[in-house]
């Protein structure tokens, strides 16, 4: 069964890149060797992965990664530390709850 992932960088500059691909290792040695240098991480090396899921639809794995893209900062560092009461609360409507979380 074809496997597809959806993952997340971490880039040199401190921001997260979300992405989804077939081959995960092939992708990161392309990420990481700056194959592309009109790419987001291409200018923003050296790059970590720290997340990743494996889904066995491809559809599954765009719906993630477009879900991921939209979500604040502290909501992905909380799925990347597994944090799941920080993601649960970082998903209450922000302008009713955003600056009552951490004191932020």
């Amino acid at each position: 069964m074809k496997q597809y992932y959806t993952y997340i960088l971490l880039c040199s500059d401190g921001t997260y890149y979300t992405g989804m691909t077939n081959d995960i290792e092939r992708r990161l040695i392309q990420h990481k060797s700056g194959y592309r240098k009109d790419s987001y991480t291409a200018s923003r090396l050296p790059i970590e992965l720290k997340w990743y899921v494996e889904c066995t639809n491809p559809s599954e794995a765009i719906r993630i990664e477009k879900q991921i893209k939209g979500w604040s900062r502290r909501k992905k560092e909380a799925l990347i530390n597994e944090n799941w009461d920080d993601l649960v609360a970082f998903s209450k409507n922000y302008k009713e709850f955003g600056n009552q979380i951490n004191g932020e």
